[in-house]
């Protein structure tokens, strides 16, 4: 047994001798040491947003500008049914303007969308005429706009209420 002990030492002995005045990571031969790092953990937070436009809210008393975000536009039947779909967050200054070509009643759901989401239904003349707020996440529940839309805007939960955007306010928007 006391053999085996000094065998062990010796080797960790000749060992430490080699390794000193090297830099970390390498061995005395200078080949390069491979470190073992845990991989960093996957992030997955759905499609990435790609900025397509800019979108303002007006105000119906004063006429001014209550806030503009950034939007990704939803304007083919693919486009619309994806929708926000499968994202996991979205910032503030940014959303969804969805386009048809007609102005009927709408009705969305929140089916594989991870977020909780303001849907703000924008007649053809571009005035908010109904808002669903705080839409539940995953939810396959009927959101109706209860008046015809030609325009649907989506932002994240409490947009309507934090900017005091209501029904009768205007949205104005330029394609990039």
């Amino acid at each position: 047994m006391n053999f085996k002990i000094i065998i062990l030492a010796a080797w960790g002995s000749l060992y430490m001798a080699s390794c000193q005045n090297q830099p970390t990571g390498t061995r005395a031969d200078s080949s390069a040491v491979s470190t073992v790092t845990a991989p960093a953990p996957v992030v997955d937070n759905g499609p990435v947003f790609k900025k397509e436009g800019v979108l303002s809210f007006i105000s119906k008393e004063k006429g001014d500008t209550i806030k503009t975000i950034d939007i990704e536009i939803a304007e083919t039947d693919e486009e619309r049914a994806r929708g926000l779909m499968d994202r996991k967050s979205m910032q503030d200054t940014q959303g969804m303007l969805f386009i048809f070509a007609e102005a009927e009643e709408q009705s969305f759901w929140m089916k594989n969308t991870y977020i909780s989401l303001d849907i703000m239904y924008v007649g053809a003349d571009l005035e908010i005429v109904s808002i669903q707020k705080y839409a539940t996440p995953l939810s396959e529940e009927s959101l109706p706009s209860f008046k015809k839309a030609k325009y649907v805007v989506e932002t994240n939960a409490g947009f309507a209420d934090r900017y005091k955007v209501k029904y009768g306010d205007k949205i104005v928007f330029t394609k990039d």
